[in-house]
């Protein structure tokens, strides 16, 4: 894999994570680096996780799917960046830090939020060993540009930039789909 692609999809995939940043960083009064390292420990290293999880799946089933493997990206990066162009499109719910709300800083609520934004990743692994993808470079960018994406995002939720969260969700979808569309139209021959 072209380390350009490598980047988008890195990039795509970090946009969930993003937007939950932007929000979380929202709730902040000012900017606290300490939370903000520890969001983009959990969403960074989660990140890089799923993918590893699901390309160690993919291995699994890479004879019976071989065949059909262009086509399982595609289906799996449109689903995704589908999936995120319909949340991108959702009213959310902002919540305050403190009182009878829930923290996006705790612990818990961060294992909660980082698993949540990084199971579209557990199916780019299986695209990736569908593709016969060495799995250690994606991992280390893919967790690598969540971590700085997350960082930025709270960083840019806690000076007001709310307004942005659902475009950046909506980008990140547009750039896993037309990197599904690439691979299809790569494996077909058409260009």
């Amino acid at each position: 894999m072209k380390t350009p692609e490598l980047l988008l999809i890195a990039l795509g995939l970090s946009m969930d994570a993003f937007a939950v940043a932007v929000a979380s960083g929202a709730t902040m009064k000012r900017l606290h680096l300490p939370n903000a390292l520890k969001m983009a420990l959990f969403f960074g290293g989660f990140q890089a996780l799923m993918p590893a999880l699901g390309w160690l799946a993919g291995l699994g089933m890479k004879n019976f799917i071989s065949g059909v493997d262009h086509w399982i990206a595609f289906g799996l990066l449109s689903a995704i960046g589908g999936k995120m162009l319909y949340e991108s499109f959702k009213i959310k719910e902002e919540e305050e830090c403190g009182g009878p709300k829930t923290c996006p800083f705790d612990t818990g609520t961060l294992t909660v939020l980082a698993i949540a934004t990084s199971i579209d990743a557990l199916a780019v692994g299986l695209t990736f060993a569908a593709l016969a993808v060495s799995i250690v470079t994606p991992v280390l960018v893919i967790g690598a540009v969540t971590f700085a994406m997350s960082v930025a995002g709270v960083r840019l939720g806690s000076s007001g930039g709310h307004f942005f969260e659902h475009k950046m969700e909506a980008a990140g979808g547009l750039i896993l789909i037309a990197i599904g569309l690439k691979i299809l139209a790569g494996h077909l021959g058409l260009f």
